[in-house]
């Protein structure tokens, strides 16, 4: 976490192994964690501490030898049956800082000042070290909370404060919020002293803190079902460190279960520990200092993407809506307010830790001081700057002093994460801990060996939990550029390398794989300055410019790093640009000025309200995550907010990504299998597949989709626009005439024949079945189609259109028609029915019959009445193909089961849900 934010080296105690405590159980806390990349540097690390041995001093002042005046008694004890303070810690090791830390054995105290009871500090929680697969990896930031003590009696509790319902300067609204919205519990733990003399302080025994304080059980139990239990008694403080403004404890907790349940019971057995009965998780606690003189908060404006802090604000009762949205920004302030150009008087520093592998530093250093390009365009010279952490360092990036970057490894990581912790009163960022997965170090092309078949057991074996036994579906405010951007890194070295143009294990890859680092780097880099993504700055630049190289060298090939930036790749003839987006976009300058730049508190506002203004302005096009859709259960319905396109028209990119994957899977086809990486065919095969989940994405989008701009209202532009309706059907007729198509997926026997999986180590049995990875495929496509979205967005259309224009509207009818029509053209003839599309016939009849007979939830009453009606065309018509004679004993039986099936719906009652 960072708070030290200046180019002096923060003050450190020595970290103090402690030993394994013995003890009774504690139960677990009542707050949820919230699982919401340099060049060769002198290496500079704070001046390694000391510990010294207890005496009580005031924080911060030099421990002297003063424990014989201090020391009463030993048989002084209060009437409550408490010890006097020296007493307690006789023997036991001080750390001074801003609760001062006390360490003796297996004990650790906190040593809470009387005058700081009800005061509110910040407490953060992060994750050392974890199991290594299915979301629980080690380096990532948790949770963080303003949190109080509360003495009740002997006991101290940690309270959670609640900052969501405020009301500045009323305190009979202030008195009704305290009553109306409850605080949380964290933890609890005896007071263990009298209260000290001098000091009016007391000690806290910190033994709550080697309980669930992080409600980390329920994310074991998510991804396990496996109901594994806090073990506290072989759980551990292992170091602490303290310093005026934070003080920091890191504990290695157990976790177990006395049996692991039968395979039937639906449970993921651990696959990476030793014994999966047990396994240990490292937090690191941190108890930061707020700041004692808040920052000047600056409101959020929804024409561009920053996190925030918000709040509901009772004391504004005019308020429409009553949230308010804080920016969260780093305090940045000029040294020199009237210079032009000025260094702020503390930069933001990033640490990159140790277990950076040392030949990715430099483009982890470059990819974060890229932003300082756009802090010098508002007034800030090196506003920030990057630190490495020595070799033998023995402090933790993860405490509260350091901003960092820190590698980390997992059977199944894929994503980086750019979070931070900040002042939930004023929105300021205190902390940011960017986790960046292995994925390059081991490189691309055997991660997606690993991964890629894994993910492709379920198409391959027609098992659907295949792939989820070993994958971790990224949670929705997860970052997982990194997997993707691996994916695209592995896609492109592969065209390349089949054209002739490059060597996959030469220099040249290497410096694309050093390039896609210093991307995701930037990309995170740019979440910890407050950035949400921006899923519509690609279509900022026209697919012309994207073929000049020395246009896309110099200005990137996407409006902004915030956006997932594929490869640049160009069709065979055309000219080549730059492949890999290196550098900053105008969104990201425009974001940074709105957020950072210094004003004074009396035009704030209104130069907030110019800078945001420029909203209109086509290179600063912004959508977000909601935007984009494809999580929680809602479809994005914007067409140019997408992840991985380029270029002004996504619909032409999705056509060229169809394109490429073919043009690879020919190529392939046509050169000598490689000797030293006996799966590289099968991964290409199986990689090309993924491809074309961008292509149904982006142009299922199109069918029923309206663009949004994010402009308030009364400015020219209108927030929603539908989609052109001969763009919806230039689309439907991509997904059904190619994805569709039995000619789209004609694989050489020979090719096929010779492709092994890995025999030393695999999870895909067998050979690659096409027709269920073809299968897959459509099965997406159809899903978009046919989802409840689509089909009230359909419905709504003509609402959005005036009378002529709705005339020309694509219908829900037209597209149900155009569907039934493609998946049953065979219908119209004799012949054999080939078995790709007899699956695929199969699908569409399931989401038929599934849609008249139990409609999903939302599903609209005319789709499902205009289905039905189809659903009777096509009874009629697979009764006139079954009259006519020549079909194969397949075909013929795939029709009487269809017809059979669809009769039987047909006739049966509807259920509703």
């Amino acid at each position: 976490m960072k708070l030290h934010l200046s180019g002096r080296r923060p003050r450190n105690r020595r970290p103090t192994a402690l030993s394994s405590p013995a003890g009774r159980r504690w139960g677990s806390g009542a707050a949820a964690l919230l699982l919401a990349g340099c060049a060769t540097l002198s290496p500079q690390s704070p001046p390694q501490p000391e510990s010294r041995p207890v005496h009580p001093v005031s924080p911060g002042e030099t421990p002297a030898s003063k424990a014989s005046a201090d020391a009463p008694s030993p048989s002084r004890v209060e009437p409550g049956g408490l010890k006097p303070f020296a007493e307690v810690v006789r023997g036991a090791t001080q750390t001074p800082g801003y609760f001062p830390l006390w360490r003796k054995d297996e004990k650790l105290w906190i040593e809470v000042p009387v005058a700081r009871l009800e005061q509110p500090f910040l407490l953060t929680v992060n994750i050392d070290s974890s199991v290594g697969e299915r979301g629980l990896y080690a380096s990532q930031m948790g949770n963080s909370w303003v949190a109080s003590f509360r003495r009740v009696g002997t006991q101290m509790q940690l309270v959670a404060r609640n900052l969501g319902w405020r009301a500045e300067g009323q305190l009979a609204l202030q008195r009704a919020i305290a009553q109306g919205f409850s605080e949380s519990l964290l933890g609890a733990g005896p007071v263990a002293s009298q209260e000290h003399p001098e000091r009016k302080s007391v000690l806290l025994d910190a033994g709550f803190l080697l309980g669930d304080v992080a409600g980390y059980s329920g994310a074991i139990e998510a991804a396990f079902r496996i109901p594994y239990g806090f073990d506290r008694t072989n759980s551990f403080f292992e170091q602490v460190w303290a310093q005026p403004s934070a003080s920091s404890v890191k504990v290695r907790t157990h976790f177990a279960v006395p049996r692991l349940p039968q395979a039937s019971s639906g449970a993921r057995v651990p696959q990476s520990p030793p014994d999966a009965r047990s396994f240990f998780v490292g937090f690191v606690y941190n108890f930061v200092r707020l700041p004692e003189q808040p920052m000047r908060p600056r409101k959020a404006d929804p024409r561009l993407g920053h996190f925030t802090d918000a709040f509901v604000d009772l004391a504004n009762e005019a308020r429409t809506p009553g949230r308010v949205h804080f920016v969260n920004r780093w305090r940045l302030e000029k040294a020199d307010p009237q210079a032009p150009l000025s260094p702020p008087k503390e930069p933001i520093v990033f640490w990159l830790d140790k277990n950076i592998p040392p030949r990715y530093r430099d483009a982890v250093r470059a990819g974060v001081l890229e932003w300082n390009k756009a802090f010098e365009r508002i007034g800030f010279r090196d506003a920030l700057v990057v630190k490495q952490q020595s070799d033998d360092a023995d402090w933790n990036t993860l405490d509260a002093r350091h901003a960092s970057i820190r590698w980390y490894v997992g059977a199944d990581a894929g994503t980086a994460r750019g979070p931070h912790h900040s002042d939930p009163r004023t929105g300021e960022i205190l902390d940011a801990d960017i986790a960046m997965a292995d994925v390059f170090t081991r490189s691309a092309r055997r991660f997606f060996v690993e991964q890629g078949t894994r993910s492709a057991a379920a198409a391959e074996t027609g098992r659907p939990g295949a792939a989820d036994e070993h994958a971790h579906e990224p949670a929705a405010d997860d970052c997982h550029y990194a997997m993707e951007a691996a994916a695209e890194l592995d896609f492109a070295l592969e065209v390349l390398a089949a054209r002739g143009d490059i060597d996959p294990d030469g220099p040249e890859a290497e410096a694309f794989v050093q390039a896609v680092v210093k991307d995701t780097i930037m990309h995170e880099v740019g979440h910890t300055l407050g950035l949400k993504h921006n899923f519509k700055a690609s279509t900022t630049v026209q697919r012309e410019a994207l073929l000049d190289r020395t246009r896309t060298q110099r200005d990137g090939t996407s409006g902004s790093v915030m956006d997932y930036n594929p490869f640049n790749l160009a069709l065979p003839g055309e000219p080549q640009g730059a492949y890999i987006n290196t550098t900053l976009g105008p969104y990201d300058y425009w974001a940074i000025e709105y957020a950072y730049r210094p004003l004074p508190a009396e035009r704030e506002e209104e130069e907030l309200l110019r800078i945001a203004s420029r909203s209109t302005e086509p290179a600063l096009a912004f959508g977000d995550d909601y935007d984009a859709g494809g999580f929680g259960g809602f479809e994005g319905i914007d067409p140019t907010a997408n992840r991985f396109d380029l270029g002004d028209d996504p619909l032409a990119y999705a056509q060229k990504r169809l394109r490429l994957t073919q043009e690879l899977w020919q190529r392939v086809q046509s050169r000598p299998p490689s000797g030293r990486d006996p799966v590289r065919e099968r991964r290409i095969l199986l990689g090309g597949f993924r491809q074309l989940d961008r292509t149904i994405e982006l142009a299922g989008k199109y069918v029923g989709g309206m663009v949004q701009v994010r402009d308030l209202p009364g400015t020219a532009r209108r927030t929603y626009t539908p989609v052109e309706p001969a763009r919806q059907r230039e689309a439907l007729r991509l997904l059904t005439s190619h994805l569709f198509a039995t000619d789209s997926f004609r694989f050489r026997p020979e090719f096929l024949r010779s492709l092994p999986p890995d025999y030393l180590d695999r999870d895909a049995e067998g050979p690659v079945s096409i027709p269920d990875a073809v299968l897959r495929v459509q099965s997406m496509a159809l899903d978009r189609l046919y989802s409840a979205g689509t089909a009230n967005r359909l419905l709504d259309l003509p609402h959005y259109l005036g009378q002529a224009q709705a005339a020309q509207a694509l219908s829900l009818a037209e597209v149900y028609r155009t569907l039934q029509d493609a998946v049953w053209a065979e219908l119209a003839s004799a012949g054999p029915i080939d078995r790709l599309r007899r699956n695929l016939q199969r699908e569409h009849l399931r989401r038929v019959v599934q849609a008249i007979t139990r409609p999903a939830a939302g599903m609209p009453p005319d789709a499902v009445s205009l289905l039905r009606w189809h659903a009777r065309a096509l009874e009629a018509r697979l009764q006139q193909a079954l009259r006519r004679p020549g079909a194969t004993l397949e075909t013929r039986a795939h029709l009487e089961d269809s017809l059979a099936l669809l009769r039987q719906a047909l006739r049966a009652g509807m259920q509703r849900g």
